[in-house]
């Protein structure tokens, strides 16, 4: 297999500062509906305090740049930070609030399309008049509808795909992301629909702009067969460590694998969290440095719903991200919105965390892995089951630090 082992860039001085020291917690900060609340910049304003107190140490946002769909996934007149979350002042007073409290701030990069404002070759809109990046059709992939090259990845359907082949593109793109990080604030950037276009260009990016951290969303189908998820996931996180390892290893990536597996598991096939090497069987189990956890976001949950977390579940999917190696995501939707009893549990278990020092390159123990039970010891200071079997570790050194609806922690 071509991925690497889970140590391999401690001694890395560039990729340590790009992927930080390990112990980042992330916060997803919206979901598919927050663009029809108004001021949502000002509402997550209020919550800085909150959020650092919390131990997030980065907020993901929204895409800020101007949108003809309203939720900012149709980009159209990238410098403009005027949006349906709020004016480009708010968002700046927002970016400041977080700068002073050090919650990183991290942009939504949505650079695999862009809506055009002239129609151009075939009467297509893939021109770019009278607004900053007045690209031509030369910038469009000729697969969708432009005089550019063909697209180096996926397309995403309907609307212009840029052609990141193109030189001129990316000079464009690559002063764009630096005056979103030098002139704006934010610090860490979050890649939308990386299966668009070739890693190599997300290398080049990141080298040009030098975000503090970065993440993509590689998402591709999980493998099934006629009875259901395939036990096997091998192919599929190796697709995402192959996406990885083309950003030069300088970004990190959703570990979808995991999520795909877990909510299958919580269902009562907890036999599926240990792979045929007894590891983790998401990216996790790979390359935990690179591997970016999370339950839902504002696609597979919220109001869109694609592919949710069963909800009844949800504490021991946090039970299981919060306490294993990887970098853990919480969702806006469970902290904020879900009440009192969900957030305060989860803020528990990232107590647990900081406090035992689990890291996204914790050493990691499955003890059990059986249909109706899962328990392992991580970084040696910490045990955690989830499932409705009975099960606690043994020794006197080990206290009960949570415990909730199918899930406990302890810790030494």
């Amino acid at each position: 297999m071509s991925y690497l082992s889970n140590d391999f860039d401690e001694s890395n001085g560039q990729n340590d500062l790009v992927i930080r020291n390990g112990r980042e917690i992330l916060f997803q900060a919206f979901n598919w509906e927050s663009n029809k609340k108004h001021d949502w910049w000002r509402n997550l304003e209020s919550k800085v305090p909150d959020m650092a107190k919390s131990g997030f140490t980065s907020a993901w946002l929204p895409p800020a740049s101007h949108s003809i769909a309203p939720e900012g996934y149709l980009p159209q007149n990238l410098y403009s930070l005027n949006s349906a979350y709020g004016s480009e002042h708010l968002l700046k007073t927002l970016l400041q609030k977080m700068k002073q409290y050090k919650v990183r701030a991290m942009a939504d990069i949505v650079i695999n399309h862009r809506i055009g404002t002239t129609q151009g070759h075939g009467g297509m809109y893939n021109r770019y008049d009278g607004i900053p990046l007045a690209w031509d059709e030369h910038a469009v992939t000729s697969c969708t509808g432009g005089l550019g090259n063909r697209s180096t990845g996926d397309n995403f359907p309907g609307v212009p795909n840029i052609d990141h082949c193109q030189e001129f593109v990316r000079k464009d793109i690559t002063e764009w992301l630096q005056w979103l990080r030098k002139s704006v604030g934010f610090q860490d950037f979050r890649f939308d629909f990386a299966r668009g276009y070739s890693a190599k260009y997300v290398k080049e990016y990141i080298e040009g702009a030098k975000p503090m951290f970065s993440v993509g969303e590689y998402w591709d189908s999980c493998n099934y067969n006629d009875q259901g998820l395939d036990y096997n996931q091998d192919s599929h996180r190796q697709r995402i460590v192959n996406w990885i390892n083309g950003t030069g290893q300088l970004s990190t990536a959703f570990d979808f694998t995991t999520k795909g597996i877990l909510q299958e598991a919580v269902k009562g096939q907890f036999w599926r969290l240990r792979d045929a090497q007894g590891k983790p069987p998401g990216v996790m189990g790979f390359w935990p440095s690179r591997a970016v956890t999370f339950l839902d976001n504002h696609d597979t949950g919220s109001t869109q719903a694609h592919w949710p977390f069963p909800s009844n579940h949800i504490m021991e999917g946090y039970a299981y991200i919060l306490t294993h190696p990887g970098i853990p995501t919480v969702f806006y939707d469970h902290f904020y919105d879900w009440g009192d009893s969900t957030r305060d549990q989860i803020t528990k278990l990232m107590d647990i965390r900081r406090r035992q020092d689990i890291h996204s390159r914790s050493s990691i123990t499955i003890l059990e892995a059986q249909p109706n039970l899962y328990s392992a010891m991580i970084g040696e200071k910490v045990c955690m089951k989830i499932g409705d079997g009975s099960w606690c570790p043994a020794g006197r050194e080990w206290t009960l630090a949570a415990s909730g609806h199918r899930y406990a922690a302890w810790q030494k």
